[in-house]
């Protein structure tokens, strides 16, 4: 690896499936999730099957942490020893976690180091789950052909202001023991087979509407692409749902390249729940 390569650097909150990881030499840098008083470092001590296992015996809503600035400068220090001619880190969106916060404190002690060669800049892809994850993937690939450190971040920031992620929640239940929703409009909602809608917006999660069937509300996430008109990177994430083949083949007339699939971890599935399906995309 030449010495020019800019490196990428996101966390777990991306949903990559490692083997896109590996491919693109990203480094990623895990939240941990706590589940009935038990600690697991994300990606590395549990499995999405597993922790959905542990979530449908679990009495509380698991709880999740950013990783430590100590996390961050360490796989920069890595990075820097494997050769890396600079690095960018591209973050879950600051909006719904401080792990940017830790990535830029991380960046700036390992910047003011004298002994360090090269340079650390961070960006906020004011996204989650695979909308970080097609922003990520889209600069590793952008640094692999050969493109400046500044260019990479530019590449970044900008694919941050037209990345969207659409998403079908299965069920209220996660909503409900998290507090988001109170607990007879939930038993409402369920008992109607209301299939709530969200969006992540400037960061944020946002409803974006709800369908009365799950059949419904997949059409209505092949429409939203449809309507989206051009878009590149598009990546589809679930969370143990059986039907992701057939969504991914509803979506196929409507996409030339590659469709990356990818499941929702615990980071994002600890909110959105079991059987959360959705897309993420580029706007051209």
């Amino acid at each position: 690896m030449s010495n020019s390569t800019v490196r990428i650097v996101t966390d777990s909150a991306c949903d990559l499936p490692q083997s896109v990881a590996d491919e693109w030499g990203i480094a990623i840098v895990p939240l941990t999730i706590r589940i009935d008083g038990h600690e697991y470092v994300d990606r590395a001590d549990l499995t999405p099957a597993e922790f959905w296992a542990k979530c449908s015996t679990a009495a509380a809503l698991p709880e999740t942490a950013a990783p430590s600035p100590g996390l961050f400068e360490a796989t920069y220090r890595k990075l820097a020893a494997e050769g890396a001619g600079s690095i960018v880190v591209i973050s879950l969106s600051s909006g719904l976690s401080a792990t940017m916060q830790s990535a830029e404190l991380a960046a700036r002690d390992f910047n003011a180091d004298s002994s360090n060669k090269i340079k650390v800049s961070v960006v906020d892809s004011c996204s989650a789950t695979l909308g970080l994850g097609a922003i990520v993937v889209d600069c590793a690939r952008l640094a692999r052909g050969g493109a400046s450190h500044d260019a990479v971040v530019l590449r970044a920031a900008d694919l941050a202001t037209r990345t969207q992620v659409w998403g079908a929640l299965d069920t209220l239940e996660n909503l409900k023991k998290g507090g988001r929703i109170g607990g007879a409009k939930a038993m409402l909602a369920s008992a109607l087979a209301i299939k709530p809608i969200i969006e992540v917006r400037d960061g944020k999660v946002e409803q974006g509407g709800k369908q009365r069937t799950r059949s419904k509300a997949l059409a209505f996430l092949v429409e939203k692409l449809i309507n989206a008109g051009p878009v590149e990177n598009l990546m589809v994430m679930n969370a143990d749902c059986s039907d992701v083949d057939d969504f991914v083949a509803m979506l196929r007339p409507h996409y030339e390249g590659t469709i990356v699939v990818g499941d929702i971890g615990p980071v994002v599935g600890t909110h959105a729940g079991r059987g959360t399906i959705g897309i993420a995309y580029s706007k051209l």
